[in-house]
């Protein structure tokens, strides 16, 4: 039997069966995915690769393409290079380029499109940003889905949801908020608030865990401060959420072992990292961390206590959210598609337009590849060795070599090429690089290997601060006003991952704008303007639109903004108007 671990994406990981005729099914044995396969690697094999390499529109050979990058390499000043490292593929041994890039001298990118914000908040409240695994969540008796589409981004959670009181709060209904015991339709942009009410109210209530706050917290008197400090009509208003809902809320949780499962939606605005931080704090108010059945859930640092071989060392670093490809000679782009990923879509594609090369390294045609001077065809994740970290469970995921394939080169083998052309020392093995990454931070649960961070409640012996103990948050800065009609919603659909497999540009609106499917619509955010197909969509607010996360025309309208930590995609800092 061939087993492997998926490298897509996504919190689940699943553990993977190649079977003889190519197709691959889920491992029944794996403790999380249980033999269950996502839709995207259920249709993996019918997905389209990019088979020959393509310089300046036309096919040629592999070895000629590496000749050409290497030429134009050696014959550029490395801090007018970018190197530029999508997700596509989240194996391990993905960024072993970055060990080339940085001896060359080349620039490289900080920060990031996904959780960025929100985890510089929970490390400052937490020291390190651990996962909190459906083995955790299985335990609870009340489940909180904060701005997580688990039917869609999190599968493999389900099970351990069967038989919880469920809360859950999106201005979206949700298939999960559709049975939800109670559903909270916030008002986008209003998480902090929330966090900061619920937390208000549970010390009015006296419901805070006193011996957990004095034995393993620090700050919180600030906190309360800070929380006193806030009107609660304020904290009502900015929410939209009543104090009789809030109170709903507490009563079906006060006394209850209770995890808290947060999406990414909730932070990619320019306070993110105070939305968990607030998120975080409510949770250490009630004592919700380290016990049972208890926690919260956002998406973990996975690599948190493995080795790192190929952190960046580079000298000079620039913020992916708001890079600007014209600043350089060479973008070399890999595993990612930021014409459609970035935000501000039209500056990107400027960008691009003024880099002198642009060369795309990866598996599939897309928007950014169509931009290209040069296309390197990648090896997938069957063809080539790695190692899997999951950021939503414990266990690690070894993903050998499974088939031979004569398409394609794989990043180390690129990166060997390179190195040995431009005479570097040569990199370890594959098997050394991947020892190193798994290391001394293994041990067996349940017949695999898991995080020995993550073979118990997260935090139950400490925090990882300098202090040991949870840090409360004591302030904020939020100061945005937009009069504009609508928030626009970044949201995901089960037949995409971010830009890869099936996507969509259609605009979902509420029924109350007095618009029919199909009919146009254009919208502006004061700087750009974008026309789009509508579809109906009656899980809104009135006062949100929404787009699907990897559609060609998903970023036209975003700003080109960075969180204020974190280094953040800032992509729903965001209302648009109708064009009349």
């Amino acid at each position: 039997m061939k087993t492997t671990a998926c490298p897509l994406d996504c919190f689940d990981s699943c553990s993977v069966i190649l079977q003889e005729n190519g197709i691959l099914k889920g491992d029944k044995n794996h403790p999380i995915t249980k033999g269950f396969l996502c839709h995207h690697l259920n249709n993996y094999h019918k997905i389209p690769r990019v088979e020959k390499a393509i310089y300046k529109g036309k096919e040629i050979e592999l070895d000629e393409a590496l000749e050409i990058l290497y030429a134009r390499l050696r014959n550029s000043n490395p801090l007018k290079v970018l190197y530029y490292k999508g997700s596509g593929n989240l194996g391990v041994m993905q960024s072993v380029t970055r060990v080339f890039f940085d001896r060359y001298g080349a620039v490289s990118t900080k920060g990031g499109l996904c959780e960025e914000a929100g985890i510089y908040g929970i490390e400052e409240g937490r020291g390190a940003a651990l996962a909190l695994s459906p083995n955790i969540v299985k335990h609870s008796d009340v489940v909180i889905v904060w701005g997580r589409n688990t039917s869609i981004t999190n599968s493999h959670m389900f099970p351990s949801l069967k038989g919880k009181k469920l809360i859950v709060i999106d201005p979206r209904k949700t298939d999960i908020a559709k049975r939800a015991d109670i559903h909270v339709a916030i008002k986008p942009r209003s998480d902090l608030y929330l966090a900061m009410l619920l937390s208000r109210l549970a010390y009015m209530e006296q419901m805070e865990d006193v011996e957990f706050i004095e034995k393993r917290c620090e700050n919180f008197d600030y906190f309360l401060d800070e929380l006193n400090g806030t009107p609660i009509v304020k904290l009502m208003q900015n929410s939209g959420v009543s104090l009789d809902v809030a109170g709903e809320i507490l009563s079906m949780i006060e006394g209850k072992k209770v995890s808290i499962l947060v999406g990414i939606g909730v932070q990619k605005y320019s306070h993110g990292h105070s939305v968990l931080r607030a998120i975080d704090s409510f949770a250490a108010l009630l004592g919700l961390f380290g016990k049972e059945g208890c926690g919260v859930g956002f998406i973990d640092d996975s690599s948190y206590g493995f080795g790192k071989p190929f952190a960046s060392c580079a000298q000079k670093r620039v913020s992916m959210p708001t890079v600007d490809f014209g600043d350089y000679d060479i973008s070399f782009i890999q595993g990612g598609n930021p014409v459609s990923q970035l935000p501000c879509t039209p500056r990107v594609k400027e960008g691009l337009q003024k880099s002198k090369f642009v060369v795309y390294f990866g598996l599939h045609h897309n928007e950014t590849s169509k931009m290209a001077d040069l296309i390197i065809p990648a090896k997938t994740f069957l063809e080539k060795e790695d190692i899997k970290l999951s950021y939503g469970h414990e266990y690690v995921g070894f993903m050998p070599k499974l088939k031979d394939s004569k398409i394609g080169i794989s990043e180390y083998e690129l990166s060997s090429y390179l190195a040995d052309k431009f005479g570097y020392e040569k990199l370890k093995s594959q098997k050394e690089y991947i020892d190193e990454v798994s290391g001394q931070n293994c041990a067996k649960k349940d017949g695999f290997l898991a995080s020995k961070y993550l073979l118990d409640s997260p935090y139950k012996e400490k925090f990882y601060t300098d202090s040991e103990k949870f840090e409360f948050f004591d302030e904020y800065d939020d100061e945005y006003e937009d009069e504009r009609e609508f928030y626009l919603l970044a949201v995901k659909q089960n037949r995409s991952l971010n830009s890869q497999f099936y996507t969509d540009d259609f605009l979902r609106v509420p029924p109350s704008i007095g618009l029919n499917d199909g009919d146009s619509i254009k919208l502006t955010n004061g700087a750009y303007e974008c026309e789009y197909e509508v579809r109906l969509d009656d899980t809104l607010r009135d006062d949100c639109i929404a787009l699907y996360s990897g559609g060609v025309k998903a970023n036209m309208l975003t700003p080109s903004l960075v969180s204020q930590e974190g280094d953040g995609a800032v992509y729903q800092e965001l209302k648009v108007s109708v064009v009349r």
